[in-house]
């Protein structure tokens, strides 16, 4: 997945190019800090492999000084103390190595997200000690929107469509509430790969692809980024989204590959920009109420034909059918085989026996040559008793209840005396 910087960073161009087409209501509400609290933000402004840790109590205008802060990951544990404006900064841990940052403040304990330590820019978080001054006002029950800066972003690659929803869950209120119904949805039927995104509130949790986020909901936003894989085997994907709360404005953003399009009824408009040499679609509509399906309709999407793969298989698949076919005709076959070469063999046997008797004969009528008449006799025996055994395994393949013929005692037709004393 593409990191959720640079989701933000489209996300936020979007924003900027809609805002002309289609007018809403402006509102402007401070964060409160504690939903921040332990939440890494790359950014741009520090030196590369940097890591700033500010620490305040409750109000972003109350810094605390002196407080000592470690950063653990890797098999190494480094500190630093704040500043006077909150702020101890860490280098030397390798990029890529998952690290926490955390502090104790009276007795408090104060710890981030797992991150891994930028190579290339830095990170900067805050840990919100919990202000002691101001009591805390006990949950209730209301309701929570999708402010304005909720967004769906949806990036097709090659067989694959990436599909994040950055969303700002909204307390208009000045006391947590509790919504009455549980803050959950699914992802896309057929996702694969569900997760909450970096810079997500701790609260959210994703299992399969169901996204549960926990109550209360502290008042102002709370930031709520999750992503999915879909697999995509041709060039159209509908997608349908439900959300348990009501979306102020529905706002869409789509990479453009190719001749991607993308269409909705819930859309009253959209445009093409680009954005750091790639193309984008954004397409922004009207209120969408809570547990209404957002549809959404991709076409032209890069994929490979499946024709190939089919052929293939159904060639393979027809192969193995006639081996088998081959395999189970053979033996009826075979059968058919065995009358006409027992019937050859009993002729050739009729044959030689009809020439042992004629030299029998000769013989016995004039005075032959002893010498010619043992050696053409001898002949003749030999080939009979050959003929005699090939019947015999003729007979024993054909049936195992047949009785086979004597290889010297039987004469022509299984009966009668031996050839050798005809």
């Amino acid at each position: 997945m593409r990191t959720w910087k640079s989701l933000l960073k489209a996300a936020g161009i979007a924003g900027v190019c809609l805002a002309s087409a289609v007018p809403v209501p402006a509102q402007f509400q401070m964060p409160d800090p504690r939903q921040m609290s332990g939440i890494p933000r790359p950014v741009d402004d520090l030196p590369d492999a940097t890591v700033s840790v500010r620490v305040i109590r409750g109000q972003l205008s109350n810094n605390l000084a002196g407080q000592t802060v470690t950063l653990d990951g890797g098999g190494q544990s480094l500190s630093a103390i704040t500043d006077e404006g909150g702020r101890a900064e860490f280098q030397g841990m390798p990029p890529g190595t998952s690290v926490k940052a955390s502090a104790d403040v009276d007795g408090e304990h104060l710890e981030s997200q797992a991150f891994p330590f930028p190579g290339r820019g830095g990170v900067r978080l805050m840990l919100v000690a919990t202000d002691g001054s101001a009591p805390q006002k006990p949950a209730v029950a209301g309701e929570v929107t999708l402010g304005g800066q909720s967004r769906i972003v949806i990036e097709p690659d090659d067989e694959t469509v990436r599909v994040y929803y950055l969303l700002s869950v909204v307390n208009a209120g000045t006391a947590p509430v509790n919504p009455p119904v549980p803050f959950a949805f699914d992802m896309p039927s057929g996702a694969t790969g569900t997760s909450v995104l970096q810079g997500s509130s701790p609260q959210a949790t994703a299992t399969g692809s169901r996204v549960v986020v926990k109550g209360p909901f502290a008042p102002g936003e709370t930031s709520l980024e999750v992503g999915c894989a879909l697999p995509v085997s041709g060039g159209t994907l509908d997608l349908a989204a439900r959300f348990p709360a009501r979306m102020e404005q529905l706002s869409v953003i789509v990479k453009k590959l190719g001749d991607t399009k993308l269409s909705s009824p819930q859309l009253a408009g959209q445009r093409e920009m680009a954005a750091e040499g790639q193309a984008y679609i954004a397409g922004q509509g009207g209120a969408v109420a809570a547990g209404e399906p957002i549809r959404l309709t991709l076409t032209g999407l890069p994929h490979h034909s499946a024709t190939p793969r089919r052929v293939a298989l159904a060639l393979a698949i027809g192969i193995i059918v006639a081996g088998v076919w081959v395999s189970v005709q053979a033996p009826p076959a075979t059968e058919r085989a065995r009358p006409a070469e027992r019937k050859r063999l009993i002729a050739r046997r009729e044959k030689l026996f009809a020439d042992l008797v004629r030299l029998e004969l000769d013989a016995r009528a004039r005075d032959a040559d002893e010498t010619a008449f043992a050696a053409r006799r001898a002949q003749l025996v030999s080939g009979l008793e050959h003929l005699y055994g090939a019947l015999d395994d003729a007979e024993s393949a054909a049936s195992t209840d047949h009785q086979p013929a004597s290889r010297h005692g039987r004469a022509p037709g299984g009966e009668g005396p031996a050839a050798a004393n005809t």
